[in-house]
């Protein structure tokens, strides 16, 4: 197992593409920027399972955003987070 590219509270990029397979990053966190919260090990990736077991493993992130930075119209608390698991390869320096 290789070292975590990123660290917890490093700001990060979620990147905007739109695979043409199954991916798990949702359209609203595409181009967002947010902090890691906790490294959570490796997984399959979502996009090599519809070709077998997902392999190879890689490592995801738990990635905290800030509500008011998804939603323009957000009227929550300002420090209401968001909080969505992405994996390394979807992940950019910010």
């Amino acid at each position: 197992m290789t070292a975590p590219r990123f660290a917890v509270d490093q700001r990060v990029r979620i990147a905007d593409r739109t695979p043409a397979v199954h991916h798990r990053v949702p359209w609203y966190a595409k181009g967002q920027v947010g902090t890691i919260e906790r490294v959570c090990g490796e997984h399959g990736q979502p996009e090599h399972f519809i070709r077998g077991d997902g392999g190879p493993r890689t490592r995801l992130y738990r990635v905290r955003i800030l509500q008011q930075d998804l939603w323009t119209d957000y009227s929550g608390a300002a420090s209401d987070v968001l909080e969505l698991e992405v994996f390394e390869h979807w992940l950019e320096e910010a």
